[in-house]
């Protein structure tokens, strides 16, 4: 009886050493964006620094229409604003604080958002639209300028995470975990 309860704390402590030891090693074996991955925390506030400095960002032409440039700062990453998995990386937001783009004239019009940000509130969307989508009873919706990102984002059942800002008043990000991208997203209230 005493051998097999010495096997039984061997084998419980070998596994404990080889969870430690995947804990420790890359995430090479999961996807480099996306994936189900969810970012530690939003990105760090940018410099500031006008759209035109910033050569990934999408800029407005004279006709007030978005041209989007490419995101893609590796073979496989997406064409959009994205996180990195491996560092929490967030590609595409530096544009800074003077982008037009993203300039509210009245920002927090509708109230701010209070039901909990980064990866320990992870919301599952119930419906809508880019225009106005909602989870939980709470409606947002996506900056006109970042519609290409959510194209393939499903309204009925994506997960969601909600970070703040730190650069655009009035504005959040919402992170799809499914993608790894990232959209500028206004609370629109309960």
């Amino acid at each position: 009886m005493k051998k097999m309860i010495g096997l039984a704390v061997l084998v419980s402590a070998i596994g404990f050493a080889q969870d430690r030891q995947r804990e420790r090693q890359p995430r090479g074996s999961q996807p480099q964006v996306g994936g189900g991955y969810v970012p530690a925390h939003g990105p760090a506030p940018s410099r500031d620094q006008t759209p035109t400095q910033n050569r990934n960002a999408a800029r407005v032409e004279q006709n007030g229409r978005a041209e989007n440039r490419s995101l893609q700062d590796k073979l496989g990453h997406p064409e959009a604003p994205h996180v990195h998995a491996r560092n929490d990386q967030w590609i595409g937001h530096n544009s800074g604080r003077n982008d037009a783009r993203y300039q509210v004239e009245q920002p927090w019009s509708r109230g701010r958002f209070t039901g909990g940000f980064g990866r320990e509130h992870v919301f599952v969307l119930s419906g809508g639209n880019r225009e106005r989508f909602w989870f939980n009873d709470v409606y947002w919706s996506v900056a006109s300028y970042d519609y290409y990102i959510v194209a393939d984002w499903n309204w009925s059942g994506d997960r969601m995470v909600i970070y703040e800002d730190p650069d655009h008043e009035g504005w959040y990000l919402a992170y799809n975990p499914r993608f790894g991208t990232y959209a500028h997203v206004e609370y629109q209230g309960r």
